[in-house]
């Protein structure tokens, strides 16, 4: 399939039936799939199988974060790649006062194009070009909601975003069909409070709301002791 086959325009409309927003929201999001199409005949910002449902694959299923922490005004999104669901959401939060969406990708292309998109739209966003796992320790800012999509596995995702969600941030992170299987990972070096939340463009798929997050200390024998189970030599 080719990178520059277009979204279908009915897939527009489901994707907006899905998730309503007013319009000028609207007109942000046409203005960001415009450039987006643009940018993806030389930079691969999203796989060209998902082009002609763009819309329900990608602004939608970022769309529907924001009412799951409606008074988050603080994002930060871990590898925003392509602008999901950085983009969709600054551009649905614009008109909110004290709105900042941070957007955390290393890849330089990205981050040049999530930079060109920021400005292009006016949008309440900044750029920062560095790894996630780099991110969280060295932030001291307010973060209300820390989103990851399609970037790694949960206990990854919570590696890098403890550091946030330690401080009163949520955790918003889409997962497909294998969630299941992620957190019970996840669970082997985290306490986990959490909801699933079922997603509204991908009936297998659910996010992962997590509330509270602590890591499982291992216990710490003291100097000389012996491991249980064995004997000192």
């Amino acid at each position: 399939m080719s990178r520059h086959e277009p979204p279908l325009p009915t897939d527009r409309a489901h994707a907006l039936a899905l998730t309503p927003v007013p319009p000028a929201t609207q007109a942000r999001l046409d203005r960001f799939v415009a450039l987006l199409l643009q940018w993806q005949r030389t930079v691969p910002l999203v796989a060209a199988s998902t082009l002609p449902h763009l819309w329900t694959r990608h602004v939608a299923d970022s769309l529907q974060l924001v009412p799951l922490a409606p008074a988050a005004r603080i994002w930060v999104d871990f590898g925003s790649g392509g602008g999901f669901p950085g983009i969709p959401v600054a551009c649905a939060l614009a008109d909110e006062r004290a709105t900042m969406v941070h957007l955390v990708e290393s890849n330089a292309r990205k981050a040049a194009f999530l930079r060109e998109a920021v400005r292009t739209l006016g949008l309440p966003a900044r750029i920062h070009m560095i790894r996630a796992e780099n991110f969280g320790d060295t932030w001291r800012g307010p973060v209300d909601a820390v989103t990851a999509r399609a970037l790694a596995p949960l206990k990854t995702l919570l590696d890098q975003a403890f550091p946030l969600i330690s401080r009163g941030a949520v955790g918003l992170f889409p997962k497909g069909q294998d969630v299941e299987t992620e957190l019970t990972e996840a669970t082997k070096y985290w306490t986990i409070t959490a909801d699933l939340v079922t997603s509204k463009t991908n009936p297998s798929g659910r996010i992962v709301y997590v509330r509270r997050v602590e890591p499982k200390q291992r216990r710490v024998l003291p100097a000389g002791a012996a491991a249980p189970g064995k004997s000192p030599s």
